[in-house]
């Protein structure tokens, strides 16, 4: 992932986490079931799974990830 990248799903990570708001105006931000870890991203007819990492904030624990492809951060909560 490059730097870029791991700016915008910081971004979005810390908005979700500070004000439970999973939106932002530069990408599409997904919200996945509770404590998934990976996904399949569906594009035309073929998937693609994407792995998600983990990001600890505020005592907090999320799994997110960002695909360039779909312009898309995924966000799974840890419980």
């Amino acid at each position: 992932m490059s730097s870029e990248e791991k700016q915008i799903v910081h971004r979005v990570v810390e908005n979700f986490i500070r004000t439970g708001n999973a939106t932002d105006e530069q990408v599409k931000v997904t919200c996945l079931p509770v404590n998934k870890t990976s996904f399949v991203e569906q594009t035309g007819g073929d998937g693609r799974i994407i792995l998600l990492d983990e990001y600890k904030l505020d005592g907090k624990v999320i799994w997110a990830s960002y695909s360039a492809r779909s312009g898309t951060v995924y966000l799974s909560l840890k419980k």
